[in-house]
């Protein structure tokens, strides 16, 4: 196996190193490419580039593969729960019975934020989109808790970790309540990850509310299949912002808001409002029509992945969980369910989406999800904040950790004006 590759600048010829990882591409070292060659590479979004190594996540789009510290994403949301998912990303390894306890009783006495926040959330709009509220609320955290953002501490990393963990379902359920006028709901110890979340956002002072295990069982699904996806938008973003050395309730509201971007976390939302659009079965032949065609700027949303371009292996359990959602409800006769069911047997049997691999993705399954269990559209990114902030503190640590760790700080291809002299103002013609 060669460990270098050559380039060539005319009459010089520039080695450089190739570094190998455990599964994946290699990748070409060119972190001196400046020094030796007074050259920068191009790379608009950094989609060839490698930002920094991990230990955490691995995804081939191709062969449809995504791995946590190398455990199948499908084994993980069947098998196991999104706590243990959230030990393996933060610790490396799955715990045991013991550790799964410790994990569980550190993570739910955290649940509880600070009273005064409360009155914090009093501050927005009523009528303020929940991921703004999420960006505020989560950003305020480090006005809070003074004794977990000393990043050199390992001790309080860890802290700080388990109180994001902790406190980012309590946040985002205050977000809910305060959106739709009810009152805030106090997190329960008794009560698993998910289902606290769902009693959080759903149960009011006037009655009991009784937890589904199938729906409780869904939203843990949910949160599992969200942990982590490699270096997205949103992560690279959080390890960008501590490179810093910004705290990390900073560094995770910086990763909220490029959640937000309707390319990025709002995928599910715009599927929903794709199948809003076309709003019933006898229109889909239209709409089918149209996304064929290359010269129409409509797209289905919800369909391929940029990243898989295989079946998106998180689908496979979201279309799962999805129809035991719809099955436990008993919903059959809601209008976008039935485009999306019919929109779902086109894209798996019709000769055009299967050439171009245009399976259903989990963004498609995860909107029908969420809406069948209660949520309004505009909270579909905070839920799925909710379910990264594991893998962006996780991220956060391990960069923190790195002894190569620098701050971040890409080049640019200058395009703009050259050097010119300034000129007074009554010397300008």
């Amino acid at each position: 196996m060669t460990d270098s590759a050559k380039l060539s600048l005319g009459a010089k010829e520039t080695e450089l190193k190739l570094r190998h990882g455990t599964i994946g591409p290699d990748v070409v070292d060119i972190a001196a490419l400046y020094k030796d060659t007074g050259l920068f590479t191009y790379d608009p979004g950094f989609t060839s580039t490698a930002s920094c190594e991990s230990k955490i996540t691995f995804i081939d789009g191709d062969e449809g593969v995504l791995l946590h510290r190398g455990y199948p994403i499908d084994q993980l949301a069947e098998r196991g729960n999104f706590l243990e998912t959230c030990y393996l990303l933060l610790y490396g390894e799955l715990p045991t019975a013991a550790e799964m306890g410790d994990f569980s009783y550190r993570v739910t006495r955290h649940t509880m934020v600070h009273e005064q926040m409360s009155r914090f959330y009093t501050g927005f709009r009523r009528d303020a989109h929940p991921m703004a509220v999420m960006v505020g609320s989560v950003g305020a955290l480090s006005a809070f808790y003074h004794d977990s953002t000393d990043i050199a501490d390992p001790h309080q990393r860890m802290v700080a970790s388990i109180r994001m963990i902790a406190k980012t379902p309590t946040l985002a359920a205050m977000a809910y309540k305060y959106h739709i006028g009810q009152p805030f709901v106090y997190p329960r110890n008794d009560l698993s990850y998910a289902e606290n979340f769902l009693h959080m956002c759903f149960a009011v002072p006037c009655e009991p509310y009784q937890i589904n295990p199938v729906l409780a069982r869904a939203m843990d699904r949910i949160f599992t299949l969200h942990a982590d996806h490699e270096q997205n938008a949103s992560t690279s973003t959080v390890r960008l912002a501590g490179s810093s050395g910004a705290n990390p309730f900073a560094c995770i509201a910086a990763g909220i808001a490029c959640l937000w971007g309707p390319a990025h976390g709002g995928a599910n939302e715009a599927a929903l409002n794709m199948l809003a659009e076309i709003g019933s079965k006898d229109r889909i032949p239209e709409f089918i029509a149209r996304a064929k065609d290359k010269n129409d700027p409509f797209r289905l949303m919800g369909f391929g992945h940029r990243v898989y371009k295989n079946y998106d292996p998180r689908a496979k359990i979201m279309q799962q969980t999805c129809h035991e959602v719809l099955t436990e409800l008993g919903i059959k006769d809601d209008p976008l369910l039935e485009v999306a069911m019919e929109l779902e047997q086109i894209a798996l049997h019709d000769p055009y989406f299967i050439e171009k691999k245009l399976y259903p993705n989990v963004d498609f399954y995860s909107g029908i999800t969420l809406k069948a269990l209660g949520f309004p559209t505009e909270m579909f990114t905070v839920l799925f904040a909710v379910a990264r902030t594991v893998g962006w503190i996780a991220q956060w640590k391990e960069m923190i950790e790195d002894p190569h760790q620098r701050i971040g700080r890409p080049r640019q291809l200058y395009t703009g004006a050259a050097q010119r002299d300034y000129t007074p103002v009554e010397a300008r013609g």
